[in-house]
């Protein structure tokens, strides 16, 4: 009995495996994971008991079926996964490299034990208490890399800073399982030739110990970018901040300027008013009426989300494009701050484009963002635009180039990282988006100040 369990045991290290590379990726998944385990395992199960039981009977090494379902699960994997290839499948080689290390480590413990127990090396298989210690070590590594997987490799994953990074890092556990495949012996029996094993084991060990070594140094080096990056996102946002700051501070000067001269227009138009120069009170008027400030002294709160939609009707406005905002944002929101100023600063920005490429006469861009049921924060842009929208299977394409669209891609990311959602339609001249971020709730006496409604429009 133990001789048939032996090659099936070999096989079902996949089960380990699958479960370590879902676990950064978790949120992606197309399926919700009792619907994926309801197929999936049994599906998985069959395969290695089919392959096992073939190697079984025909006295075959493992090593061709666990090629074949390994290609099957990464299969698998990377179709349920709602995630880029790079990354999907660069987690999937990851996992790959780190159990050929266990595997190689695996086989030679389990010569070691043939050695010690004077076992005759008559199956291609490893004996019952090495596929035991196979199962149990691959089992532990799964449970050991679960906090670091669902934090720090998550936030790799969430994060598209990191986009150019996944197009290089399967390089490294490629060649970790490339240098397994270079120090496996081709026969067992090489194992036992002089100090042959005590040679692989050492190797064994020190492969499997170089791999993670490699893999918390990139994670240390990722953290780190991911730090910076968002360091450089609030220095953008903060010199929106100052660049709103001093719009505020220009406008009050005039505010207070033409408070100043108001004595004097008074004057000057009860004199027109007592001589019956109407067309020329009219003039003066007109005159006057023009140099009152349009001051929007304020969009919303919430400082973060202010600095940017004024910094884009500030730009909208000198380009002649009628500019629209209705925001009820308290200064404490349910969701982070960056967040919602990446999406906003994202659509505006795509808003604002299409609108300088639309004619004159249908420009417009109309914002609204406000918090719903106090964890909820929903953020709607519109704004016409000329000419197609490069659409493809639900991605949009840039109009700026031949890629994808990033800003759209990165709203969508945004939102399904918060649990929330996203859409984006296009119908009669008029391109709309709307996003929902989900957050924490928010406190009492932040939510009682959002009571006000702020929305400033402008020509």
């Amino acid at each position: 009995m133990k001789d048939v369990l032996r090659p099936i045991l070999e096989l079902t290290v996949v089960f380990p495996g699958l479960l370590l590379a879902y676990f950064p990726v978790r949120s992606y998944l197309k399926q919700s994971s009792a619907k994926l385990a309801v197929w999936e395992v049994p599906l998985l199960f069959g395969l290695c008991l089919g392959g096992g039981l073939f190697c079984y009977h025909f006295g075959l090494s493992t090593a061709f079926p666990l090629l074949l379902i390994t290609i099957v699960t990464i299969f698998l994997y990377l179709k349920t996964l709602r995630v880029s290839l790079w990354k999907s499948g660069t987690i999937a080689l990851a996992v790959c490299a780190v159990f050929a290390c266990l595997n190689s480590l695996s086989r030679a413990v389990g010569t070691a034990i043939t050695i010690r127990l004077q076992l005759p090396p008559d199956k291609p298989w490893f004996c019952f208490s090495a596929c035991i210690f196979y199962n149990v070590i691959c089992w532990l590594t799964a449970a050991a890399a679960y906090y670091p997987a669902t934090h720090a490799v998550r936030a790799m994953v969430e994060d598209d800073n990191f986009a150019q990074t996944w197009y290089v890092f399967w390089v490294l556990p490629m060649v970790f399982i490339l240098l397994n495949l270079f120090i496996t012996p081709r026969y067992q029996i090489t194992l036992r030739t002089g100090r042959v094993l005590q040679v692989y084991i050492v190797m064994s060990i020190a492969l499997l110990f170089l791999m993670f070594m490699f893999n918390a140094i990139f994670l240390l080096m990722a953290t780190s970018l991911n730090r910076n990056a968002r360091l450089q996102q609030e220095n953008q946002f903060l010199s929106m901040q100052q660049q709103r700051y001093q719009s505020l501070k220009a406008a009050i000067e005039e505010a207070r300027q033409a408070r100043h001269d108001m004595r004097h227009q008074l004057n000057q138009i009860s004199a027109l008013a007592e001589t019956g120069d109407l067309d020329g009170l009219k003039a003066y008027l007109a005159k006057t009426a023009a140099r009152i400030p349009d001051l929007d002294m304020n969009f919303c709160e919430n400082r973060a989300a202010d600095s940017v939609v004024g910094h884009y009707c500030a730009l909208a406005k000198r380009e002649g494009v009628p500019f629209c905002a209705k925001l009820d944002l308290p200064q404490v929101l349910p969701v982070d701050e960056i967040d919602l100023c990446l999406v906003l600063s994202n659509l505006l920005e795509n808003a604002f484009e299409a609108s300088l490429r639309t004619a004159p006469a249908r420009r417009k861009i109309e914002v609204t963002a406000y918090v719903h049921a106090e964890r909820l924060l929903l953020v709607e842009v519109e704004n016409a635009f000329d000419g197609a929208v490069h659409e493809k299977s639900g991605v949009f394409r840039s109009s700026k180039r031949r890629e994808n669209g990033i800003g759209i891609q990165s709203v969508q990311h945004i939102a399904e990282k918060t649990g929330g959602a996203s859409t984006f339609t296009h119908q009669n001249g008029v391109f709309s988006a709307k996003v929902m971020l989900c957050g924490e709730k928010q406190p009492p006496e932040t939510a009682d100040s959002t009571t006000e409604l702020y929305g400033k429009c402008g020509k």
